[in-house]
């Protein structure tokens, strides 16, 4: 396998020979097969230097070639090179059009790339390179030309044939019909998108700021035509917000999403026709968590913005690929705080950060957000290009400010409307904007890993000068030993005794400035210091998570209770909060190991009967304080993780916690219950805030198996009218030692809710993550059942994804059973749908951070993988990166 699987390297990268001006295709759909006939009008790319005509080599897998010809003349078959990923010929002129014809297999293709059918709809993927698929081009983000399509089908069928941009032309003949789309944008091959079912439409209109009306269809197979009013309202929201903060306005006359069943991803920006994965659009009270309705709009909003940063300005090639995904995450990111709480926003993806792009960093398949190389771009479609890509951006607003970013990406817009742009550029942009030098903050775009940052204090009573050291350094990474030091903006404030914020000023400045700062670190070693400090201060560093770093600092417990109380940085108040329930954590683990009693530690107990009693805090930032670090989280932070005592530690302080505080956690549970009786359901910040303390109220009740909480837990269950209130009940149900009732829930969701596929998703991920009884087995019968198919990515997330992920002394036990049985899956996937394949292999790279005997077992089921003949190559990247 190794000899077949090419490395692309960053360094090698060259303009295109040849360019495509306009692209026409026609499509001609049947059952069996579909016919695709491409028009390319093709020029030499004369920005290049070129002596002699060079060879026109054109990407295609899975193509059976029916015919070519060059300006309406048929080429013999001598006259090209086929092979299984090229069609080569020699143009004898700089411009002309190629025509070929070719024959694929939609009804077969499993890996759901290029295009293939879902369910009875025929649909396209064609990110990252799956538009090679479907006919033979120059399949690379930096030729853009503009499509014409023609879509041909059997009309009773598929009445509902969608492309790109503008209807221009439809007709019918016979039982078939045929419409005609044109974009008038040029795009890169991966932009294309394709539909044909019989669909169901919502419609809707959106006004612009240049009082242009625009017309929007959200299209679902019927049975969905009911989840999408959510969706709507998200997208006019992402329209007028991407309007009032960053001038951008929508560029045609329609804009449609389409959600598909079958999807690799959570959904994608196809110009003008968005394709979602059903996960990502449909959603109702009733079916659907407050937690997807706020993924729902994040998502909705994120393939919106792609409209400016992907679409009109895309990406040169994929290496530069963080430069629309980060740019837009961060932009998806601050429209759902804008929508919904800032700080409960923050934290939910800081934690994301810290669990999983903090491991991707320390591990094997550590990269830079513009990686040097790959081998497999689907690979790279990670934590780092995503949520650490959206760090770096927002570090670059902090630097800049809100006006002095706007100024940067108002330029970025300008000088590169409707051209393939790169990191570079986008940084340039943002420096000429605002005379500013970022040539040192661009390491961020090239060096791998999370920067360590060490921060010492040092106060002078008599000078009242109050000092801080900041130390940075970054761990070496895959071909990345030596790091030279990154621009890391620390946010800051310092409180004096009665938790009041102290104007700051540093040495050298004439004025006193705000009680919030910037402080910029550049070098290795930097020191600043604050004057007119009339008392030590404790100091609240790196506010709102303003760099994407590992903070050490001296912090006493009493520091952290003190911070937890008074830092004004919600997010600070939550960290402080998290780092008190660590050090809790931490040393039961050592206790569970050396086979001593556990114990709750009393300051922990007392911080948490505080925040219980504190009616100021918002609902939802209070229930992501009353949350104890994940065991995920807790694994990445160990030098050797021991899922066992990771496991015992944290259920007996949850267990304990719950019996010492059950009277507080039940009256908050029941004064919110109260209301959420009283109160229809409404999708709002406020409302969803107050579903959210209400069930982590209970999720603790639960763990004093109480006969009366159970009562409690079964009436929610029972008597909602959401799927928020009613599917936590049932979690914290099937997470517990009441196996009558559980049993009696779990056919009773299932029967509710047999006929939706998303919700009985939600149904194996509950019995997946249950860390009672033996999991493994249970999840093995799962695969049996009737609504689970390999096939369907989402159910393969829902269970062998939360199993592998998420129960952790399942996955962990110490046979290598669960090693075993995630590799047998991969091996099953290897040959079906290779993107997920890969994506499942994550737990398995991490076999550094556990003890010998499991990195054996772990290692042994990668190299049996590694092994297997015929091994794709999306897998085969993952498996050897892991076992160097």
């Amino acid at each position: 396998m190794s000899d077949s699987v090419k490395t692309i390297y960053l360094k090698d990268y060259q303009a295109p020979d040849y360019l495509i001006d306009e692209t026409h295709l026609k499509f001609e759909i049947f059952e069996n097969a579909t016919f695709v006939h491409a028009e390319l009008h093709i020029r030499l790319n004369s920005e290049k230097v070129i002596n002699n005509l060079p060879e026109l080599v054109l990407n295609g897998q899975d193509l059976e070639l029916l015919t070519v010809a060059i300006d309406n003349i048929v080429l013999k078959t001598d006259s090209y090179k086929v092979d299984s990923t090229t069609l080569s010929l020699k143009p004898n002129k700089t411009n002309f059009v190629l025509k070929t014809s070719v024959r694929i297999h939609p009804e077969t293709n499993t890996a759901l790339e290029g295009l293939y059918k879902s369910n009875k709809m025929f649909c396209t993927q064609c990110e990252a390179a799956g538009f090679r698929k479907i006919t033979y081009y120059l399949d690379r983000p930096d030729v853009m030309s503009k499509f014409t399509t023609t879509i041909e089908a059997e009309q009773l069928s598929y009445p509902i044939l969608l492309s790109n941009g503008n209807l221009i032309d439809q007709g019918e003949e016979g039982d078939r019909h045929w419409v005609t789309w044109q974009d008038p944008f040029r795009k890169p091959s991966y932009l294309f998108a394709l539909v044909a079912g019989d669909l169901w439409c919502v419609e809707d209109t959106f006004t612009t700021m240049n009082n242009r009306k625009v017309q929007l269809r959200i299209y679902v197979e019927p049975e969905n035509i009911n989840k999408v009013d959510h969706a709507m309202t998200s997208l006019k929201h992402s329209m007028r917000w991407d309007e009032e903060v960053y001038g951008r306005e929508y560029d045609l006359d329609i804009f449609m999403i389409v959600a598909v069943s079958d999807y690799n991803m959570g959904a994608m920006e196809n110009k003008g026709l968005n394709i979602f994965n059903t996960s990502c659009v449909l959603a109702r009270p009733e079916t659907t968590t407050d937690a997807t309705h706020q993924r729902v709009e994040g998502v909705v909003g994120h393939e919106y913005f792609h409209n400016w940063s992907g679409n009109r300005v895309t990406c040169r090639d994929w290496f530069q690929l963080s430069l629309k995904e980060g740019f837009t995450v961060f932009r998806d990111s601050e429209f759902t705080a804008d929508m919904y709480s800032r700080t409960v926003k923050r934290i939910e993806d800081v934690v994301i950060l810290r669990t999983y792009q903090f491991a991707q960093d320390a591990g094997p398949m550590a990269h830079p957000i513009r990686p040097d190389s790959y081998m497999e771009i689907s690979n790279f479609y990670t934590v780092t290009i995503y949520e650490k890509g959206a760090e770096v951006v927002r570090m670059l607003h902090t630097l800049l400010g809100k006006e002095g970013f706007r100024k940067g990406t108002d330029l970025y817009f300008a000088r590169h409307d409707g051209q393939a742009a790169t990191c570079d550029d986008f940084i340039k942009a943002l420096a000429d904007a605002n005379h500013i030098d970022l040539s040192q903050f661009k390491r961020w775009y090239c060096q791998a890993g999370t920067p360590q940052l060490d921060v010492i204090e040092q106060y002078d009573e008599l000078a009242k000068i109050y000092r801080l050291t900041f130390k940075q350094y970054c761990p070496a990474t895959p071909n990345q030993a030596e790091k030279q030091p990154f621009v890391i903006p620390v946010e800051i404030g310092l409180l004096d005794k009665q938790g009041k914020e102290i104007p700051l000023q540093l040495q050298g400045e004439i004025e006193t400035a705000a009680t919030n700062k910037v402080l910029v670190v550049t070098e290795a070693e930097q020191t600043f210091s604050f004057q007119h400090i009339n008392e030590k201060p404790i100091p609240s560093l790196l506010r709102g998570f303003s760099a994407p770093v590992q903070l050490s600092f001296p912090y006493s417990k009493a520091d952290l209770l003190f911070l937890m109380q008074h830092d004004t940085d919600g997010f600070n108040r939550w960290d402080a909060c998290q780092r008190i329930a660590i050090e809790a954590l931490q040393q039961q683990i050592i206790n569970y190991q050396a086979g001593n009693a556990l114990s709750l530690d009393p300051e922990l107990e007392k911080a948490f009967s505080h925040l219980l009693a504190d009616e100021s805090l918002d609902q939802a930032m209070l229930a992501e304080m009353l949350s104890l670090p994940s065991e995920n989280y807790l694994i990445e932070i160990s030098e050797e993780a021991d899922p066992e005592a990771i496991h015992a530690a944290r259920q007996y302080l949850n267990k304990t916690l719950a019996l010492n505080l059950k009277g507080l956690f039940l009256a908050r549970y029941m004064k919110n219950r109260a209301i959420s009786k009283q109160t229809p359901y409404l999708s709002t910040a406020e409302h969803s805030a107050r579903r959210s303390l209400q069930n982590k109220a209970l999720s603790y009740l639960m763990l004093t198996e109480d006969e009366d909480i159970l009562a409690v837990c079964v009436d929610q269950f029972k008597h909602s009218d959401n799927m928020t209130e009613q599917l936590a009940a049932l979690t914290y149900l099937v997470d517990s030692s009441f196996e009558v009732e559980k049993q009696q829930l779990l056919t009773c969701f299932y029967e509710q809710f047999a006929n939706d596929p998303l919700v009985i998703d939600e149904w194996f991920i509950v019995q997946a993550i249950s860390q009672q009884g033996d999991g493994l087995t249970r999840v093995k019968e799962l695969m049996k059942h009737k609504a689970f198919t390999i096939k369907n990515p989402n159910k393969v997330r829902a269970l062998i994804g939360a199993f592998t992920n998420h129960n952790l002394t399942g996955f962990h036990q110490i046979t290598g059973a669960g090693y075993q049985f995630l590799a047998d899956q991969i091996l099953v996937l290897n040959r079906i749908n290779p993107q997920i394949a890969s994506r499942l292999l994550t737990p398995l790279t991490r076999w550094k951070k556990f003890a010998k005997e499991r990195q054996q077992l772990m290692k042994a089921e990668l190299q049996r993988i590694m092994n297997t003949d015929k091994l794709s190559s999306d897998v085969y990247e993952v498996v050897s990166k892991s076992l160097a």
